[in-house]
């Protein structure tokens, strides 16, 4: 699932911006129910086997054993002793994992995690990763960035552009790139060579007119007024995710909810070649691994077929991790999922109003309500413009509902600003809600 947008459409009222932003980071940890909570950028989401190995060992050290992925390809560790900020921030830093405790935050980098895998004309999407980071961790502006600002560089494929980030660069097939802010349906054309300083100089930009104008936001999105809008068409993004299973160049496998244990995430750096990349879909490519090593990953609890039920969803992390929820969300979708059909569109599972974690674009609504959970396709409406689509919501109908299916994730998002939205919904038992998950998931229109 795609990292997530507030829920305001461009035009609409922006999301209240004066208060700090308080988005968690691996030293500024933040007080979940479960313990202390820890999250690890990591660009690109590249993963050396020794960095991957060195979380898993902070992961049993001072969390709970488990390790999340996110939807912007980070890592989290959950269950943390209050007072363990010093340890981990030294395990990190170690591997290479903490260059900048003052930009550690802003280092939101999400790519095109099969570039360079197959036989796509390949721009050197990682290359330009490394030279991002570099220099965000080297610009004293950067660190004024919101923690949940994102910077996306696509291969041409179209699958992390169609993420809504702030800052996309986009790779053409002859040659041009093009820089997209925030949601614009245009892009600026970029000088080849300059694609990094492009893309450092819009954020740069962002944060020199919110202070000349007085204005506060942490999205480009939010304020789509702020900086010229593009020239150029946009080529069509796909925003598909990479499909587990044997790939050109290596092994693709899939997160139940997102998670795994400290052993499980061992296994999946044995069966790597040495390195990782995790996807914003609760996902992990291993460059250079051999197919031989799938059946094993699929025997460690790792998603290896596609067409699992578990595709295209998510949910927030529920009781008994966030005192905000109204229920063991995970419990409920995972039960669901057992009996669930494939799929439809994205599903995401929430405990309360904010929705953390859910997709971007057009996507099932399941929230709980304490007697229950709630229903509703959200999205841009189909055909809408691109510059200043409004949010479509669909009732469902639960006359004719079968199965259901989704894939939880970590939280990693801004509230859901459901006063821009116009809601009708349909209100069900726990018993009900897999019928009308499974009905919603085949709406199109």
């Amino acid at each position: 699932m795609p990292p997530t947008p507030d829920a305001t459409p461009p035009g609409a009222a922006v999301p209240d911006r004066g208060r700090a932003d308080a988005c968690p980071g691996a030293l500024r940890l933040h007080a979940a129910d479960d313990g202390a909570l820890a999250r690890v950028r990591l660009p690109g989401g590249l993963l050396t086997a020794r960095q991957a190995l060195a979380l898993a060992d902070a992961a049993e050290a001072l969390g709970d054993g488990t390790l999340e992925t996110t939807s912007r390809g980070n890592v989290q560790l959950r269950g943390l002793a209050p007072h363990c900020a010093a340890d981990l921030a030294e395990r990190l830093r170690a591997v290479g994992l903490l260059p900048s405790d003052t930009h550690e935050r802003v280092r939101n980098i999400v790519a095109s995690p099969l570039a360079g895998l197959d036989a796509r004309p390949a721009a050197d999407v990682q290359a330009w990763v490394r030279e991002l980071d570099a220099r965000l961790c080297a610009s004293d502006w950067a660190a004024g960035l919101s923690g949940k600002f994102l910077f996306a560089l696509d291969d041409g494929r179209g699958d992390v552009a169609a993420l809504d980030a702030d800052v996309t660069l986009i790779a053409g097939p002859d040659g041009r790139r093009l820089l997209r802010l925030g949601r614009d349906a245009f892009g600026h054309p970029v000088e080849a060579g300059r694609e990094v300083t492009a893309v450092l100089d819009a954020a740069r930009s962002f944060l020199d007119a919110l202070r000349a104008g007085g204005r506060k936001a942490w999205h480009l999105r939010e304020v789509p007024d702020l900086l010229p809008a593009g020239t150029v068409p946009l080529p069509a993004l796909a925003g598909t995710a990479p499909d587990v299973g044997t790939l050109p160049g290596g092994l693709s496998v899939g997160l139940r909810f997102g998670r795994a244990s400290a052993a499980q995430w061992r296994a999946l750096v044995a069966a790597s070649a040495g390195e990782l990349r995790l996807t914003p879909w609760r996902g992990a490519v291993l460059p250079g691994a051999p197919a031989q090593r799938l059946a094993g990953l699929a025997e460690a609890g790792f998603r290896t077929l596609p067409g699992s039920p578990w595709e295209r969803a998510s949910a927030c992390t529920g009781l008994p991790g966030c005192a905000k929820s109204l229920a063991d969300v995970r419990a409920d979708a995972a039960r669901a999922l057992d009996a669930a059909a494939a799929g439809g569109l994205p599903v995401h599972w929430s405990g309360c109003e904010r929705r953390c974690g859910h997709p971007a674009g057009r996507w099932v609504d399941v929230l709980a309500t304490g007697q229950g959970y709630r229903v509703t396709v959200n999205g841009p409406a189909v055909g809408a413009d691109a510059r200043a689509s409004a949010l479509d919501v669909s009732v469902v109908d639960v006359s004719a509902r079968e199965g259901s299916a989704m894939e939880a994730s970590a939280v990693e998002v801004p509230a859901v600003d459901v006063s821009a939205m116009e809601v009708s919904a349909v209100d069900v038992t726990n018993e009900e809600m897999a019928e009308a998950v499974a009905e919603a998931r085949r709406t199109t229109k």
